[in-house]
């Protein structure tokens, strides 16, 4: 058994914690929102009242919160888990983050000697509550190798990217491509709406057709019907910073994104009015702003 903390208690972070604990793990947890860490500790977590009250005496620490931000606020405020981390200690964040910060926070934990692992996740959150998230990690062979037993309780796949970083600029680029996929699947749904295809057949035909990703087959019939999906993933807010990260990113390596450009638009135009939806509410923004982006 080890001491854990675990940072962010969203639909994500929450699952992940429990699968720690479900291991037999003494997980302390903290969250902005103090009753939802409250509201878990029935599960035989201990809630913390800062980030560096559940990084004290932690052999691992886990983060899995929103963005660049909020992951500075439990890492490096002062009373951030850096503040309280012991040396050897690894610091493990699975949020979804910017490769600048990825390697700005790298360092801030090499400084207090802890080990970094940069473990951003795919999964949705049912997935997580399982222990059952793909792992997208980038670390040393010799980190990763020390982590793999806390890793392996919240994962079903680990895939190793490389060095510190890999893991983020992997998972950044696969939402980038995410974003295209649904961005493209509104358009055309709109599009197929407008000239009156008939429902069934349509969602059947690309349920059944080469163009079918796991996201086109979770959000076609959605869209179509004009509602949000019953098996919500990420929402447009989120998914809208992902692909503003993974731009930025491409334009750090001097790689054009025209495609992924345009799929950021749609999902930046979406955001003040749709930011906490699913994916699937998409559509709306694309039919209102017919032909303007």
């Amino acid at each position: 058994m080890a001491k854990i903390a675990f940072l962010g208690l969203g639909k994500m972070g929450s699952g992940m914690a429990a699968s720690l604990a479900r291991a037999g793990h003494d997980v302390a947890i903290w969250n902005r929102t103090q009753q939802t860490a409250d509201a878990l500790t029935a599960g035989g977590m201990r809630a913390a009242a800062s980030p560096a009250e559940a990084a004290r005496d932690a052999a691992a620490i886990f983060s899995m919160v929103a963005d660049d931000d909020a992951s500075a606020r439990v890492w490096l405020a002062a009373d951030g888990a850096l503040s309280t981390a012991k040396s050897g200690a690894f610091a493990i964040e699975c949020s979804t983050i910017s490769y600048g910060h990825v390697q700005r926070l790298a360092k801030a934990s090499a400084d207090r000697g802890l080990r970094y692992i940069d473990c951003p996740v795919n999964g949705l959150p049912s997935v997580a509550a399982l222990g059952k998230l793909t792992l997208l990690v980038g670390a040393s062979p010799q980190d990763l190798s020390g982590a793999r037993p806390l890793l392996e309780c919240v994962g079903a796949s680990i895939l190793h990217f490389g060095a510190v970083g890999t893991g983020t600029a992997f998972k950044l680029i696969n939402n980038l491509l995410g974003a295209v996929h649904i961005a493209s699947l509104a358009e055309a749904m709109a599009l197929a709406n407008r000239i009156g295809l008939d429902q069934k057949t349509l969602i059947a035909a690309i349920d059944s057709g080469p163009c079918a990703s796991p996201h086109v087959k979770r959000l076609v019939a959605p869209m179509v019907e004009g509602r949000l999906s019953n098996a919500p993933g990420l929402s447009i807010g989120l998914r809208e910073k992902d692909a503003r990260y993974a731009l930025g990113l491409a334009k750090h390596a001097e790689v054009g994104m025209a495609v992924g450009t345009v799929a950021h638009a749609w999902y930046a135009a979406a955001k003040p009015e749709h930011g906490g939806e699913d994916d699937s509410g998409l559509i709306a923004t694309v039919i209102a702003r017919n032909g303007q982006i």
